[in-house]
């Protein structure tokens, strides 16, 4: 056993709007006399929180991707082993996480992977709660509840919003749901920072006993095909499927029993967190690498194997092979006799097979854009525009955020929402950058192109 001191990590969780940002500024804020590294994870494409975060001497560091659940192990393995390349500028990490999460996955991270595991240490799971909605967002949310129950510590917040009656319905329930956690009320998550860092609180012997699946993991592929291939030429074909793309990664000499199929999931989930490289029909998938097979046009796709030696092949797909029909069909010439490929094709078999089954289900219907204008905008023209927005789609607008530019003021103005409760307040001045506005809707059934229009009317 190594005698090195771990890094403690803290999991800062809550559904959209519960308020971690705000605690986040204010752990760096106050004086602790702690190095502490921030990993943040966004939802959507267009990162605004790291914005929000103010300036620090802390690191800052932001995973911008679609599903948390799927993609985040990776992900954040990566920017881990970044970070210990930097071991001496900081002894914490604070990970927080998108409001849309399963802490889950994020937690399995720290006892799924050997180098993580043998440098970081899970001190705890704060999850802040929105005292004001809390109550309509378990109704409708899975992530809400995974959150509340995998807490250490519930920080019960924005409790000015609602009367003390409900304040205490409130808490009865989430201790019903947690009865191992703290909770804490609060405002504004004004909160001591000692009941957040430092608790060494998280016990995976008793996450175990109330969820014997925590450490069953979760990929961002859902099937692996193993084929005995010889050298040569080979083509992958797909069908028109459920999605105009086909994810997936290519490993040689892949064993076909369970643990060389687990070990080799574990490699592709780092190489899913990597940017995939854009492979269209006729192109070669290279080994080893995070693909996006382009499948926009209708019809039948081809995309060629070359191998230079006999190996066993591991096809690790983001949708099952049935979904596309893919086929691996043997081409009787080399790349070079390219032009001169026999039409009397071999359509080959897996010699093995995986369905890689995750827990959780995506929630079609919800989702999240961006919109990003340069230039300025009229205040009355937007106040009116949000305002009506709110009061007719305000239940199923989750979260808004961003900066806005507003005409003749000097300074960004930061907006932030949840449901109906919208605030909008100067920042820093705009100085030498660019005036411009970027906003971020999060929510359910989404009208995104009458509101970029809606938004577009508020321009000067």
């Amino acid at each position: 056993m190594s005698n090195k001191q771990k890094v403690p990590v803290t999991i800062l969780t809550g559904f959209l709007g519960s308020g971690k940002t705000t605690l986040l500024n204010k752990i760096l804020s106050e004086e602790h006399g702690k190095k502490i590294a921030v990993i943040e994870n966004e939802y959507g494409e267009v990162g605004i929180d790291q914005g929000l975060v103010i300036n620090a001497d802390e690191e800052v560091f932001e995973m911008s991707n679609g599903c948390i659940c799927c993609t985040v192990r990776g992900d954040l393995i990566r920017v881990l082993g970044n970070l210990m390349k930097r071991r001496d500028k900081f002894d914490y990490v604070l990970v927080e996480t998108t409001g849309l999460a399963d802490p889950g996955p994020v937690a399995q991270t720290f006892f799924m992977d050997d180098e993580i595991r043998d440098e970081f240490s899970l001190d705890g799971i704060v999850t802040l709660v929105d005292a004001a909605h809390i109550e309509q967002q378990l109704g409708r949310s899975d992530e809400s509840s995974e959150q509340v129950a995998f807490a250490d510590v519930l920080i019960l917040n924005k409790t000015d919003l609602v009367t003390d009656e409900a304040l205490d319905n409130l808490e009865a329930r989430l201790r019903d749901m947690n009865r191992m956690a703290r909770v804490i009320r609060s405002n504004q998550a004004n909160v001591s920072i000692d009941t957040v860092l430092n608790l060494s609180a998280f016990d995976l012997d008793q996450v175990l006993k109330h969820r014997p699946s925590f450490l069953e993991p979760e990929y961002p592929f859902e099937w692996t095909g193993v084929y005995s291939l010889e050298k040569g030429l080979y083509e992958i074909t797909l069908d028109e499927g459920p999605d105009p793309t086909m994810s997936l990664a290519l490993l040689l000499d892949q064993g076909k029993d369970e643990t060389s199929l687990s070990m080799s999931a574990e490699s592709c989930l780092r190489l899913y967190a990597e940017k995939e490289k854009l492979i269209n029909p006729g192109e070669i998938v290279p080994v080893g690498k995070h693909v996006s097979l382009q499948l926009q046009s209708s019809g039948t796709k081809s995309f060629l194997i070359d191998l230079a030696r006999a190996s066993d092949i591991g096809l690790f797909t983001q949708h099952t092979a049935e979904e596309f029909n893919l086929k691996i069909i043997k081409l009787k010439a080399s790349t070079s006799e390219k032009e001169n490929i026999d039409q009397n094709l071999s359509i080959l078999t897996p010699i093995a097979e995986r369905i890689w089954v995750a827990e959780h289900e995506h929630d079609d219907e919800v989702g999240s854009f961006a919109i990003e204008r340069e230039g300025d905008v009229d205040p009355e023209k937007l106040n009116r525009w949000l305002s009506r927005l709110l009061s007719e789609k305000g239940v199923d607008i989750f979260r808004t955020k961003g900066f806005i530019s507003y005409s003749g003021e000097a300074r960004r103005i930061v907006f932030q929402g949840v449901h109906m409760l919208f605030t909008a307040q100067p920042d820093k001045e705009w100085g030498n950058e660019p005036r411009r506005n970027q906003l971020v809707f999060i929510g359910r059934n989404l009208d995104e192109a009458e509101m970029r229009k809606g938004f577009d009317k508020c321009l000067v």
